[in-house]
């Protein structure tokens, strides 16, 4: 008979493919994982995992009982979520994946009134600047740029959101205000890394720049980075311009909004879960929360307020 820790610890190992991340999941350490991980493999009489630099990757034996695992862990899932319904409390951990400047400035603040509403709750709020895979279980919630397309989620069109071009006080003083597109050619700016970057909805200066319109060799990247949160720390001290979430430019004082004729940028974020993490009472409270405070936020996310709006406890 199979024993459920090494079917927990066997999902884990798939769902992560390194150890480390498996083990500090699971709060074992590295050596105890690999020794549990290769008695299970001897108990099945059977090689689960390759075992490679690049980390562990499923067997085809592997592949066959992950799908028995999986239905395991749902079924485990659906039987403590009954028991917490019959008893009319929610409780349990939610772990949320969302991306690192909206997670910081708008969900975390807002996430203080959820906690309010539910202290049975814990929420892990995974803040990043990438994405947050659901398929290899990061997270049982997250928050996107874009829609995505892997089969077995629910996904939900959460709300839209404005960026603008912003300058500090400072830097406009040293080095003048654009007053047209072109002028940006004679400007620092700040930016992503171009390699890096995580989502083409983040390429917003290339559209901008078109050398047609700036000239040559065009304008200067004082800095790049792969956070939003650095970009915007170094363009309130004057480093460069730096398109922004209104979220972020317009709450601060000394970072001004310029060209808003021609930098008049729109995206959206998805909210999606896997299908089974869904139907969990905490995890259907948690979605149906941030789609109700982020719609009563729809003018500070599109930069028509200075302020975040709390939701005010149900009474």
């Amino acid at each position: 008979m199979l024993d459920w820790q090494d079917i927990q610890i066997f999902l884990e190992v798939a769902r992560s493919q390194r150890l480390a991340d498996a083990a500090r999941r699971l709060g074992l350490d590295h050596s105890t994982l690999s020794r549990r991980t290769r008695r299970f493999e001897q108990r099945l009489n059977t090689q689960l995992f390759e075992r490679s630099t690049h980390g562990y990757h499923l067997t085809e034996a592997g592949h066959q009982l992950l799908a028995h695992a999986e239905e395991m862990a749902r079924h485990a899932f659906e039987a403590s979520e009954s028991l917490t319904d019959q008893d009319h409390r929610i409780s349990g951990q939610i772990r949320l994946g969302v991306t690192e400047g909206f997670g910081t400035w708008v969900v975390a603040p807002l996430l203080a009134a959820f906690c309010d509403r539910h202290p049975g709750v814990t929420l892990d709020l995974l803040a990043l600047p990438r994405v947050v895979n659901l398929s290899r279980h990061e997270a049982d919630l997250a928050i996107t740029i874009e829609r995505p397309s892997s089969p077995g989620l629910v996904i939900s069109r959460l709300c839209d959101y404005r960026l603008r071009l912003y300058g500090s006080q400072d830097y406009l003083h040293r080095h003048g205000t654009p007053r047209w597109l072109a002028d940006l050619g004679q400007h620092r700016l700040i930016g992503y890394i171009d390699d890096l970057i995580f989502s083409e909805q983040l390429n917003y200066l290339d559209p901008l720049l078109d050398p047609a319109v700036i000239g040559h060799p065009g304008p200067h990247f004082a800095m790049r980075s792969t956070s939003v949160t650095t970009q915007h720390s170094a363009c309130l001290r004057g480093a460069g311009l730096a398109v922004l979430p209104c979220f972020m430019g317009t709450t601060t004082p000394t970072l001004s909004s310029l060209l808003v004729d021609e930098v008049d940028i729109v995206r959206q974020f998805w909210i999606t879960a896997r299908q089974e993490q869904r139907r969990l009472a905490r995890v259907r409270l948690l979605w149906d929360f941030l789609r109700d405070a982020l719609e009563l936020n729809r003018g500070f996310l599109m930069g028509e307020s200075r302020e975040l709006t709390i939701p005010p406890s149900p009474s």
